[in-house]
């Protein structure tokens, strides 16, 4: 093989992409005996459509794929297109930092990455599904990847268990589901970011996002995009995060919904998401979205007297606990093709399986005091104790608990957060069967404080579950 022959042939543009494939220049490395010879195409487009160019040693040959056994890089503004399947062997090295279009099949079992450049991009378009196959521990790298495919229910499938396809730059969900394989990755970088995300676009599977900056994960199942959300953290500590989406248990069957915080009134078990900690020791604050094609309609618009929170399985009490929630409209980071409409966020206390709840609304007044009205007082370090926040600024107080029937079964002063606290047993002054467990039930309280200006008084349920 000379160095610098040309191989003249047609000239291809396509119709969607009316930019063009204006040129290529490519270069294959190949090894003849102990020395590298360089092969340059330019100013001409080369297509392989039908044939194969099969880069092994020195030869170039063709067949019905393309093969790389050698080395290829796709040099800055230049751009490069297969039509049949790809495949980049286990000694082949391919490098992208111009336009890549891959019209059909994607296998890689060696090196495919790119040089930093922010121009290189990669397409994969077409109209029939495409297979995206990546050799166990090994990362496929792309700069800017484009997913652009009209073909249904799923246009790209992950063809081996345990592939990683890692994003730096930005990656366009324009058309076309993404489905990952059961032990499979998508990894956006620290820098990595995404567009255009939609019920017609997305990923079905697990999504990583690595550094500090605020992320939707654009992860769903079936048809539905239905992404979470991490916020920014100003902590310098190196963090990757692994989120997915369930749907009707598909794939993870759905934890006891029977088991849960007494506070804890219904939980949503035809959806969940499940958030991973990979690295790093940060609590996160976490969104989940909620839209009326997945989420039953009583967590779309809640009675008056109730609030939909995020609750999460914890493996160590073995029950859903109350993590909390604020309720508001779509981000104005969101992806705006995007079609769910509310969102819940609260800081969590851990990970694992999240999904959203019903609970009573928190009595809240402008002093800032909280009553939260149900105690599971097990022993089990959550829920163990009657929780009034902020009371301990208003030491000149007084706590009355009755039971159904007006037996005062505990009362003190000087409520707060920390040793005078109501556990479940009857032991104020003048109680009945003082010391015993309380049986579980509903109670009343009466608070009484003074917040400085005038005397306040609240009263209100207090469930007890001592089961």
């Amino acid at each position: 093989m000379k160095k610098n022959d040309s191989y003249k042939v047609t000239r291809f543009s396509l119709a969607k992409y009316p930019g063009g494939i204006l040129g290529l220049m490519f270069v294959l490395l190949a090894c003849q005996k102990g020395q590298a010879q360089e092969v340059i195409v330019n100013e001409d487009i080369m297509t392989v459509k039908g044939d194969t160019l099969i880069v092994k040693g020195d030869t170039l040959s063709t067949r019905l794929s393309f093969i790389n056994n050698g080395i290829i890089e796709v040099k800055e503004g230049a751009n490069m297109h297969a039509f049949e399947d790809y495949t980049n062997q286990a000694s082949g090295s391919f490098k992208n930092d111009g336009d890549l279009y891959i019209l059909k099949n994607w296998n890689n079992y060696g090196k495919v990455n790119h040089s930093g450049s922010s121009k290189g991009k990669t397409f994969f378009i077409g109209s029939m599904q495409q297979t995206l196959s990546s050799k166990s521990n090994i990362i496929t790298s792309f700069q800017d990847v484009i997913f652009d495919n009209d073909s249904e229910p799923v246009s790209f499938a992950f063809g081996m268990n345990d592939a990683v396809f890692a994003f730096d730059g930005k990656a366009e969900f324009l058309t076309g589901i993404v489905q990952a394989g059961e032990s499979s990755l998508v990894v956006f970088n620290e820098n990595a970011t995404h567009e255009y995300a939609s019920d017609f676009s997305f990923v079905d599977g697990k999504v990583q996002k690595k550094g500090n900056s605020k992320f939707e994960f654009p992860v769903g199942t079936g048809l539905y995009f239905r992404p979470s959300y991490h916020d920014a953290s100003n902590s310098n500590e190196d963090k990757a995060y692994t989120a997915q989406y369930f749907y009707n248990s598909r794939g993870f069957p759905m934890r006891d919904i029977s088991r849960r915080d007494v506070i804890i009134e219904a939980i949503d078990d035809v959806e969940y998401w499940n958030v991973i900690q990979d690295q790093g020791t940060e609590k996160i604050v976490l969104t989940l979205t909620l839209d009326s094609k997945t989420t039953p309609a009583a967590f779309l618009e809640p009675e008056e007297d109730k609030e939909v929170a995020i609750v999460r399985w914890d493996e160590r009490f073995f029950k859903w606990v109350y993590e909390g929630g604020v309720t508001g409209e779509r981000d104005s980071d969101a992806s705006k093709e995007a079609n769910y409409t509310k969102l819940v966020t609260s800081p969590v206390s851990g990970y694992g399986m999240f999904a959203l709840a019903i609970v009573k609304k928190k009595i809240v007044d402008p002093t800032g005091v909280i009553v939260y009205n149900a105690i599971s007082p097990n022993g089990d370090g959550l829920n163990d104790s009657f929780l009034i926040e902020g009371i301990h600024k208003y030491p000149d107080n007084e706590v009355e608990i009755y039971n159904r029937w007006g037996v005062k079964v505990y009362d003190a002063k000087s409520y707060n957060e920390n040793d005078v606290m109501f556990r479940g047993y009857s032991d104020g002054r003048v109680t009945v069967k003082r010391g015993e467990k309380l049986p579980t039930g509903t109670y009343f309280y009466i608070l009484k404080y003074n917040n400085g200006v005038k005397g306040v008084e609240k009263s209100g349920y207090l469930y007890i579950n001592n089961q």
